[in-house]
């Protein structure tokens, strides 16, 4: 089942994990840093484009930032 907790606990810590910042991120997805901001604090979600260029930025599988598995590897 999808958690907004969980997704913006994923995204941060993929980011941080890539010693990326929010702006850093943002720049390669389109977006601003205060929109990754609010990802990541589970305020906002985003479009299904944007997960796609996360997962492809990050080289992680969908179903990882969306909670529905805990294995990052794309498949």
């Amino acid at each position: 089942m999808f958690s907004k907790e969980l997704f913006a606990q994923r995204i941060r810590e993929v980011r941080k994990l890539h010693n990326e910042t929010q702006q850093m991120l943002g720049n390669c997805i389109g977006m601003k840093a205060n929109n990754v901001c609010e990802m990541e604090s589970g305020k906002k979600i985003t479009t299904a484009e944007k997960i796609v260029l996360i997962c492809e930025h990050y080289h992680i599988c969908s179903d990882y930032l969306l909670g529905l598995t805990d294995d990052p590897s794309p498949r």
